[in-house]
């Protein structure tokens, strides 16, 4: 059942393909033997294709963030609610506004555009990581079918498929290349083409960098809007304590943990990590001052 899943999964136009492929025999108590329904089980598998197929020509399958721009997000706001704010508090405590401000203001510029091209870079070199990989793999189903055979039958090893089974579905991927290596790279180098697309390295900078920048403008805002430097660095902090529990709860829910308890230990986690920081600049600069 298992082969027959697989297969119609991997080539769901050839459905005739697989009509006389055996199925293992299951043991059932008292040493009596049974032989599973393989038309049944066709049916069943084609139906499930068909199901996941027509779920996505009628819009019913349910829609996720990506979780890399979950990923990049997270590195921008987490930086940005921290490090702005450990600065804006180490610099209140020398009791200038302006000072503030401006070391504020200059610090977000520089980090957003450090933080922006970190992501670029990073995420350029895993697109080209992943073409290497792809030439690599293309060469390998191209010059050497008993490699490529032995990738896929690796692949497999994890589950209890009839070995006729897995050589009907390893002499279908050798009689389409390109088919073979999409299944290479997908299930055995667990790289999906969408992930490292060249456009990834831009949406990965701006999205890094505009986390950054809005995550620190909740820190500075109170300096720009509240005149005594006190009473500023007051509302600075139980804005960003209120920033960093949200943003802790939301990035867990975003990743589709339901657990509220778990969402609040995060949050609780986040605010404590910002404190954390927060105190030790104040602290730096007390020492220093």
């Amino acid at each position: 059942m298992a082969a027959v899943l697989i297969r119609s999964l991997l080539f769901p136009k050839a459905k005739t393909a697989y009509m006389s492929l055996p199925l293992r025999e299951s043991n059932l108590p008292g040493g009596v033997e049974r032989a599973a329904s393989t038309d049944s089980a066709i049916a069943m598998s084609e139906s499930f294709v068909d199901e996941k197929i027509s779920g996505k020509e009628n819009g019913t399958t349910s829609t996720r963030i990506n979780p890399r721009i979950i990923s990049d997000a997270t590195i921008g706001l987490s930086d940005g609610l921290t490090v702005p704010f450990a600065l804006t508090a180490g610099l209140s405590a020398l009791g200038d506004t302006n000072v503030v401000i401006y070391g504020g203001l200059a610090e977000l510029i520089a980090g957003g555009i450090s933080m922006g091209l970190g992501g670029y870079l990073g995420a350029k070199s895993e697109a080209e990581a992943y073409q290497a990989a792809k030439v690599e793999t293309k060469a390998t189903v191209d010059n050497d079918n008993r490699l490529a055979a032995s990738i896929v039958r690796d692949t497999f090893s994890r589950y209890d498929i009839a070995e006729d089974a897995l050589a009907s579905i390893i002499g279908s991927l050798l009689d389409s290349p390109a088919d073979m290596v999409d299944f290479i790279m997908r299930f055995h180098h667990q790289l999906v083409e969408a992930d490292y697309a060249p456009s990834r390295a831009y949406v990965s900078g701006v999205t890094i960098a505009t986390g950054y920048v809005l995550g620190g403008l909740v820190a500075l805002l109170p300096y720009l809007f509240i005149s005594g430097i006190q009473h500023a660095f007051f509302a600075s902090a139980v804005l960003m304590a209120l920033a960093l529990f949200a943003f802790g709860w939301a990035k867990t829910a975003l990743v589709g943990e339901g657990d509220r308890w778990t969402c609040f230990k995060n949050g609780v986690q986040m605010l404590l990590l910002g404190g954390v920081a927060a105190g030790a600049s104040m602290g730096c600069v007390k020492a220093i001052g």
